[in-house]
């Protein structure tokens, strides 16, 4: 597999990790979060003479979304997120684009994911996460033979993610990290949507004394 790092710019300040995944031997890839400078974005997938068949959308907020329209009109590829956020992609009062000085622009998915929902790009298996808080359709990908997991806006180095915003609730990502992310296995890896990488191990201790919700 290989995996690319880009930190775009999207307008907040706060740069985007906007990852780029590809199975070595087919050349098809995945575009995961291109929140902005979709031209870095398209310039890497050159390089790489990818075969883009996924944009896939870890959540509906415009810092994750910004570069989505000219990276598919560039590119290809189908734009997924789950099915909870996909109305985000078009309504400005849940996206908040124009909060951090965006345009409003109309996306639609092409598909609409549910948990549990399996991807495949080229040989590599990925496995949707439902992880609502930050936005209610807010979603995980986990590959398992890779052992690494791109968990949005959920799960950061040392935190989680704003529950403050549209359809976000604190319960909910406190609930999506202990019973969904931290029973993944120690040694998985972490990539978020903002910040650097982590490991599920190191994260474990921050959730020891909270109070879980009920289910």
């Amino acid at each position: 597999m290989i995996l690319k790092i880009l930190k775009v710019n999207s307008g907040t300040g706060d740069k985007t990790n906007c990852y780029i995944v590809q199975d070595e031997k087919t050349k098809e890839t995945m575009v995961i979060d291109p929140g902005g400078e979709a031209d870095t974005i398209i310039q890497m997938l050159n390089i790489l003479n990818a075969n883009l068949k996924y944009i896939y959308l870890t959540h509906c907020h415009g810092d994750h979304i910004a570069g989505v329209k000219q990276l598919k009109e560039s590119k290809g590829g189908k734009i997924l997120i789950h099915r909870e956020d996909a109305e985000g992609l078009y309504n400005k009062d849940i996206n908040l684009r124009e909060h951090i000085g965006l345009t409003s622009e109309y996306l639609e998915a092409d598909s609409r994911l549910d948990d549990k929902d399996i991807l495949h790009v080229g040989e590599l298996e990925f496995s949707v996460i439902h992880t609502p808080g930050h936005t209610k359709g807010g979603s995980s990908l986990y590959c398992k033979e890779e052992k690494l997991l791109f968990s949005g806006d959920t799960l950061f180095k040392g935190t989680w993610g704003r529950t403050d915003l549209p359809t976000g609730n604190f319960q909910d990502i406190i609930n999506s990290i202990c019973n969904k992310l931290l029973t993944l296995p120690d040694d998985t890896i972490v990539y978020p949507g903002h910040g650097n990488s982590t490991r599920i191990k190191d994260e474990e201790s921050i959730y020891y004394n909270l109070t879980l919700p009920e289910e």
